[in-house]
C-alpha cells in the first residue's frame, strides 16, 4: 500500500490549482465521507459565529441525553460514549481550547444532571474523571480570566 502524500506536498499542489478545481476537490471530499461534509459545513457556515456553534452543539448534547435508553447499563454506557464521541468531533472541528472547555464542561454537567448513577459503574466513573482531567488541562492553557471562570464551573462538577 502506498503512503499518502505529505501535507506539505499536498499544500504545494493545491497552490497550483484554479479555484474551480479546488471547489471540485472540496465537493468530492464532502461526498466521500460524512465527517468531511460536516467539517466543511462548519468551516463555511459556523466558524465565524462561535457562540451560535456552541449553543447548537449544547442543544444537540441535551437532546442526546434525553434519548438515552436507561433500561440497561450496557445501553447507558454505549449512549454516553456516543455522545462524548460527538462532542470530541465538534471540538476537533473548532480547534479552539475555549470551545473545548465549554463543551466538555457542558457534557459533564449534563451527565451529572441526567439522573444516571454513573458513579456506581466503574467504566462511566473513569470516563467522567478522564473528562475532568482533560478539562483541567485545557483550562490551564487559557487566559487567566477565563481560567478563573472555568475553575468555578469545574469545582461545581467535582
Amino acid at each position: 500500500m502506498n503512503k499518502p502524500a505529505s501535507l506539505n506536498f499536498i499544500r504545494q499542489e493545491l497552490a497550483n490549482l484554479s479555484s474551480k478545481q479546488l471547489q471540485e476537490l472540496c465537493l468530492k471530499l464532502a461526498r466521500y465521507k460524512k465527517d468531511n461534509k460536516e467539517l466543511l459545513a462548519y468551516l463555511l457556515f459556523e466558524a465565524d459565529d462561535e457562540l451560535a456553534f456552541i449553543n447548537r452543539v449544547k442543544d444537540e448534547i441535551k437532546k442526546q441525553f434525553t434519548e438515552i435508553n436507561t433500561s440497561q447499563v450496557f445501553f447507558i454506557r454505549k449512549s454516553i460514549r456516543k455522545i462524548l464521541r460527538n462532542v470530541n468531533k465538534y471540538v476537533r472541528y473548532a480547534g479552539n481550547k475555549r470551545i473545548e472547555a465549554e463543551l466538555l464542561i457542558f457534557f459533564c454537567s449534563c451527565l451529572n444532571e441526567s439522573g444516571i448513577d454513573f458513579r456506581s459503574v466503574p467504566s462511566l466513573q473513569n470516563l467522567y474523571q478522564n473528562q475532568l482531567l482533560k478539562i483541567k488541562k485545557t483550562v490551564a492553557s487559557l487566559h487567566e480570566d477565563l481560567q478563573y471562570d472555568y475553575r468555578t464551573e469545574i469545582d461545581r462538577l467535582l
